[in-house]
């Protein structure tokens, strides 16, 4: 197999970016069938619109000159810059031919080249087999060792308004001096700077298995940026937040909503202030949240998210909610 890395004309490129998709939705949904995948829309557009926070870069693998194999390495630029994260995807047909493991050794050399210690990478397990799954036996054979399970749960939609309202019955009395606002993907000036020391702490305080993270580090621009990324994505990005009485965000709630024909919402950020926590703002942000989004599209079917099995608080609240778990994401780690 010939790996090459592609330029920026390949990643315009229509036809070679929808065969890398189509790649990835078989590999991806290989024994997983049923599980939301992202559109073509979203795929291209979150490739198109880079993080400024990342270094991203592409790699196909070509057998005869086919596309047998698509990967990706996205490198943290602002902090963490000892850490890449690795995606790898095989065709179906192409598999048990050596290209996964020559893909993993190319993205581990260029990690080690740029001065990463650490590559990261994870794959979906059904509960039943993620002590002894193929991915994560091929994952082990590639010198990764297992870091940390999040479990994926869904939420089927639509949620009745009357069981949100309790919901957020059942915290208000706890954050009494907080006001909730929910923003559909523009946040107001005043409060991106304290929105974005809240999304920077997500990453040291969320349970992260055997690797630690430095806080990360989001600007008013990277910020700026990322809703650009979601726009391109065809998605609109649905914010709540709880503040004080000062104006101060110390706690969120992100929706990804799609605009297009998709109905499956992803859920992103929940997260609490260190010092803001015991006032039931989490439920209340993500209730609210989920109010918004299906005031928004009333076709919407189901929400998915993931969050490590050890985060009690988070798993309380999704619990809480219904949502059901479906399928672990192993996260695994490889020492250069």
């Amino acid at each position: 197999m010939d790996i090459t890395e592609l330029s920026e004309a390949d990643l315009a490129d229509d036809a070679l970016m929808r065969e890398a998709y189509e790649l990835s939705r078989r590999a991806e949904t290989l024994g997983r069938e049923g599980i939301p995948f992202w559109s073509l829309e979203e795929f291209l557009g979150a490739f198109r619109a880079p993080d400024p926070g990342e270094r991203q870069q592409l790699f196909a693998g070509r057998e005869d000159g086919d596309l047998v194999a698509f990967a990706v390495l996205w490198s943290f630029l602002l902090d963490n810059t000892d850490k890449a994260f690795a995606s790898i995807d095989v065709d179906v047909p192409a598999r048990r031919r050596g290209h996964g493991r020559a893909l993993v050794e190319r993205l581990a050399d260029v990690a080690r080249a740029d001065g990463r210690s650490l590559l990261l990478a994870d794959a979906k397990l059904p509960y039943a087999d993620r002590e002894d799954h193929a991915h994560r036996r091929f994952a082990e054979a590639c010198d990764f060792e297992l870091s940390n399970y999040e479990v994926v749960r869904h939420l089927a939609l639509p949620v009745p308004d009357e069981q949100i309202q309790g919901w957020l019955d059942q915290s208000a009395p706890r954050h009494e001096g907080y006001t909730l606002e929910t923003f559909a993907h523009d946040v107001p000036a005043d409060l991106i700077e304290s929105l974005c020391v809240l999304l920077g702490q997500l990453a040291v305080d969320a349970p992260t298995g055997a690797v630690d993270f430095e806080e990360e580090v989001m600007t008013p621009e990277r910020f700026a940026a990322m809703l650009d990324g979601v726009g391109a994505m065809g998605r609109a990005r649905y914010e709540t937040v709880a503040l004080t009485p000062d104006r101060q965000v110390v706690a969120h709630s992100t929706l990804a909503v799609p605009l297009g024909d998709n109905t499956t919402v992803f859920q992103w950020g929940t997260f609490v202030h260190r010092e803001h926590r015991g006032h039931a703002l989490g439920l209340a942000t993500k209730a609210t949240n989920l109010r918004a989004a299906q005031r928004f599209r009333d076709d919407l079917t189901l929400v998915t998210t993931q969050n490590a099995e050890t985060n009690d608080h988070m798993v309380d609240i999704n619990t809480t909610m219904g949502f059901r778990p479906v399928e672990v994401s192993a996260e695994f780690l490889r020492r250069l």
